[in-house]
């Protein structure tokens, strides 16, 4: 019976620890995209943003990795794909880059 306890107390643990972790990656771009939205709202006034989609991230050197958030608007009736790139350091969560790019 020791056993069996021992048992479920770890793998609750496991189970624990690896939802943190998944929380923690989900807030931590997340913060990054709120920080893309607020640019696509600045450079599209009054343009609605009808979709957003978060394309992943990827490594650019040791201590920098890019974020890349991707949204729909419309301006003047015509839709558009909008690419933000936000390049950041992992380690300090400070942000050194961000660029936006009109996607054909």
């Amino acid at each position: 019976m020791k056993k069996f306890l021992s048992c479920i107390i770890l793998i609750s643990f496991l189970f624990s620890a690896v939802g943190h972790q998944q929380a923690e990656g989900q807030v931590d771009y997340e913060k990054y995209g709120r920080v893309a939205i607020a640019l696509v709202k600045e450079d599209y006034p009054g343009a609605p943003v009808q979709e957003y989609q978060y394309l992943g991230r990827k490594r650019v050197n040791e201590n920098r990795v890019q974020d890349s958030f991707e949204f729909r608007v419309t301006e003047s009736g015509r839709p558009k794909r909008v690419v933000v790139l936000v390049t950041h350091d992992p380690r300090n969560k400070k942000i050194l880059d961000i660029s936006v790019q009109e996607a054909r």
